[in-house]
């Protein structure tokens, strides 16, 4: 059973500006899911439209199954932890907890029961009697936590609730996050822009862009098998190479991607990975390739040449950039100096393709990748030209214009 199901949902603004376009949405009780993307990618707006405090253009919202797109938030039974303070500062913490409790008149005996066994979860107990301001911003969040807690509402919604925080207690808060869902029955969607975080708490991640939702699925499957090139390059770090307008040759029965600075095979068993690859060979259609960082390496007789750029370390790995011609790759740098020539060997079995005009994957889903129960995991994104076809009807239209067509 969903606890949480949006359907086609699209929010324009008055100024004329789409925060999101057409999101389907499904989550079951206690699923944790995180919306994760840019600046202005619609994350905050979609969480704003759950919780009721805004609403969509079209599109419905349901919670438990019951319809809530026109229900008052108070009623949508649906906590909301902001990433600014929203505490109430002449109350204790005790009576910011209590706060919603008391509004829907709960007796006493349960109020002191869920905000003390909150407290205690929280690390809140010696704090209790306090105002906020006397807290750290990091102990400010965990009574805003427990204020939702309390409540135990059917969802709860975290607008990027760590942002400003240092790595120590942003680390330590998302281990409090994750040990609050397992112990709560509600549905938890987290917003944020944060990858590392993503990938640390998220069961299922939903990558949004400019409003568009690109990709729906488990961390692993979003980056062994992103739906598109924006997909791939979000998830992941360091961020995928990719080479573009590579064409598609075939030769004594074997098939090859060709670019300027280099040559590589695709295999019966790597071709196989592949929809429809043999359809580009010798046509004017072009494929992006998607090479990971950690997939390719400096050798003595690598397929792609290039000149060594900055070589840096990220704690585990060495990488280098590899100038070749018109495109950089970065790859393992095996003691590699810079300014010397070098080739670079690529793990064929690992490549990605992606059509050069739609940017969709070329990848199959094959026995590699893990299908989910979610039924949003099956949708395709929309391809990249009838999404730029669409955010431009979309866009508002400019002062100056509507003044000369008055």
């Amino acid at each position: 059973m969903s606890n949480l199901k949006l359907s086609d949902v699209t929010k324009v603004y008055p100024s004329g500006s789409t925060a999101l376009y057409n999101v389907n949405l499904e989550a079951a009780e206690r699923e944790f899911i995180v919306v994760v993307g840019g600046e202005k990618c619609g994350k905050s707006t979609l969480l704003r439209i759950i919780a009721g405090l805004e609403e969509p253009t079209s599109g419905i919202v349901e919670i438990g199954e019951k319809d809530v797109t026109e229900v008052e938030p108070k009623d949508r039974d649906v906590a909301m932890i902001f990433r600014q303070d929203t505490l109430y500062p002449a109350l204790s913490v005790f009576d910011n907890m209590a706060f919603g409790l008391k509004l829907r008149k709960a007796p006493q005996a349960l109020i002191e029961q869920r905000v003390k066994a909150a407290a205690n979860i929280l690390g809140l107990t010696d704090v209790l009697y306090r105002k906020p301001k006397a807290l750290t911003s990091a102990a400010r969040q965990r009574v805003a936590i427990g204020r939702a807690m309390v409540r135990e509402p059917k969802i709860y919604l975290f607008d990027e609730p760590l942002a400003g925080l240092d790595e120590k207690l942003r680390s330590n808060l998302l281990g409090l996050i994750v040990n609050v869902q397992a112990r709560m029955q509600g549905t938890f969607v987290y917003a944020t822009k944060n990858l590392s975080e993503a990938l640390t708490i998220g069961t299922r991640i939903v990558v949004l862009k400019n409003g568009f939702v690109q990709q729906s699925d488990s961390p692993a499957n979003l980056y062994d098998y992103p739906a598109n090139t924006y997909v791939a390059f979000f998830i992941g770090s360091p961020t995928i190479n990719f080479i573009q307008h590579a064409k598609v040759t075939e030769s004594d029965g074997g098939f090859f991607l060709e670019f300027e600075g280099g040559r590589l095979p695709l295999e019966k068993n790597i071709l196989d990975r592949f929809e429809n690859v043999s359809e580009y060979a010798g046509t004017d259609k072009t494929v992006i390739i998607g090479i990971r960082p950690e997939d390719a390496s400096l050798s003595a007789d690598g397929d792609i040449k290039g000149k060594v750029g900055k070589v840096e370390s990220d704690g585990s790995n060495t990488y280098c950039e590899l100038t070749c011609g018109k495109f950089t790759l970065v790859v393992k740098a095996n003691g590699a100096k810079s300014g010397e020539e070098a080739c670079a060997s690529v793990d064929c079995s690992r490549l990605y393709l992606f059509d050069s005009e739609s940017r969709l994957t070329l990848l199959k889903r094959d026995g590699g990748y893990i299908k989910s129960e979610n039924p949003d995991a099956d949708r395709a994104p929309l391809d990249y030209r009838e999404e730029q076809e669409i955010s431009e009807k979309l866009k508002p239209e400019d002062k100056d214009k509507k003044k000369k067509r008055r």
